[in-house]
């Protein structure tokens, strides 16, 4: 299959094709790839008089593409967007990109978020330049900013740094001011419950995902998760995402994917605002699903590849793609040309939550395969069975841990991020 793939797209461009061939796991949804090619791509052609074919690719077909490449010495690929996990996959195939991003640098107009540039560095080479980002915020109604915690003011707006301590409090402070549980986290059927979970609660109480996941660390969030679900809106069990109940007032402070908020602040941004997740004893845990561009080393035009990461990386390009298909920049400039409304209040949320001194980024595990869903699976049911169903703490992560080992065994995936900066001793 794979290489009658391969000729067919080989076939498709031309073996000397002087268009600029750029192959993406991103933007691949049918309005998704049309946006791309028609809205996004035909400005840098004007500019460059450089033809590019985009072309979409699932995942593992974009993989197989670019090793086979490599593997056969004869490259069709100028330019890969994929994600973080998948890029490093290959990365034996692409082009060490550090002096580029000097380049991209030197320019002087952008301002890439730096412990992205530093996750896209392995063994000191920039396997690839940051692209575009989606992740997870707070959002609160306005009327929820009147119970801050002491200390915190609203003008710090958006770069309002919390503590799960001080959720805990603003949320209590709401409670025992007006009665009402106003925390939404989604724990419904179909929810993000198991991200929370996984890679903001874990990494900011444990500094791990996964390795800590049986650890006195951990005894000590899920005590803390308990008596901070003591204020999370009960309807919250049935909710698959956080915008409808914004919407109603059900809640006031939620946390979820920026995707299921967005609909909330873009009818009604004069009532909300975003803020950074909070932040435990080991940092600020945050998922980011980074997706990147890389050259492959036998790229036809590594030059004309450039050229493009610079226009993608541009501000306004990066604007252009937040309004196009809600991936948030990258770029630190990108933010302020954000115009005003929805998705400005969103872009500064996940801009400030970005530049958070005590930034602690989580990678969704990859190398799961088929199984991602048992890796889901653990942390969901660790937290129906210890907050919901009040089973002793130990015994459950006992025995969760030692599911989610063999599921590690068995697959051979590799440790995840931040897991993989822990010591081993």
């Amino acid at each position: 299959m794979l290489i009658g793939l391969l000729a067919s797209f080989v076939g498709a461009v031309g073996a000397a094709s002087p268009d600029l061939i750029f192959l993406s796991t991103q933007m691949r949804p049918i309005t998704e790839a049309e946006w791309g090619r028609t809205e996004l791509l035909p400005p840098f052609t004007e500019e460059t008089g450089i033809p590019v074919i985009f072309v979409p690719a699932e995942d593992p077909e974009a993989t197989e593409r670019v090793l086979a490449e490599y593997e056969a010495g004869k490259g069709t690929i100028d330019l890969v967007g994929d994600l973080h996990g998948r890029i490093l996959v290959y990365q034996e195939a692409l082009k060490d990109l550090s002096a580029e991003l000097s380049q991209l640098q030197a320019l002087g107009d952008r301002t890439l978020i730096e412990s992205f540039v530093e996750l896209a560095r392995v063994d000191d080479v920039q396997v690839y330049i940051p692209w575009m980002q989606a992740t997870y915020v707070l959002v609160a109604n306005k009327k929820a900013l009147a119970y801050l915690p002491e200390g915190k003011a609203v003008e710090d707006i958006p770069y309002l740094y919390l503590t799960y301590d001080e959720l805990l409090e603003w949320a209590k402070n709401i409670y025992q001011a007006t009665g009402e549980k106003r925390l939404g986290i989604p724990a419904g059927p179909r929810s993000l419950i198991h991200r929370f979970v996984h890679g903001y609660l874990y990494p900011s109480f444990t500094g791990a995902q996964v390795k800590k996941f049986n650890s006195p660390e951990a005894v000590a969030m899920w005590r803390f998760v308990k008596e901070l679900w003591e204020y999370v809106n009960p309807a919250v069990l049935t909710l698959d995402s956080m915008d409808t109940a914004l919407l109603s007032e059900e809640v006031w402070i939620a946390w979820d994917h920026t995707v299921r908020v967005k609909t909330a602040i873009v009818e009604r941004p004069d009532d909300f605002v975003a803020l950074p997740a909070p932040a435990g004893p080991k940092g600020r845990g945050v998922i980011t699903v980074i997706a990147g561009l890389a050259i492959p080393k036998l790229a036809p035009d590594p030059a004309g590849a450039y050229r493009l990461i610079e226009y993608l990386t541009r501000p306004s390009t990066q604007v252009m793609i937040l309004q196009g298909v809600g991936f948030f920049p990258v770029v630190v400039e990108a933010a302020e040309a954000v115009p005003a409304g929805g998705l400005r209040i969103l872009a500064d949320g996940v801009a400030a939550q970005s530049a958070a001194p005590d930034l602690l980024v989580s990678i969704i595990p990859v190398g799961l395969g088929a199984r991602a869903g048992e890796f889901n699976k653990v942390y969901v049911d660790t937290f129906h069975e210890i907050v919901l169903r009040d089973r002793p703490i130990e015994e459950v992560l006992a025995r969760q841990g030692a599911v989610l080992e063999a599921l590690f065994r068995e697959t051979g995936a590799p440790t995840p991020v931040p897991d993989v900066y822990l010591n081993n001793g």
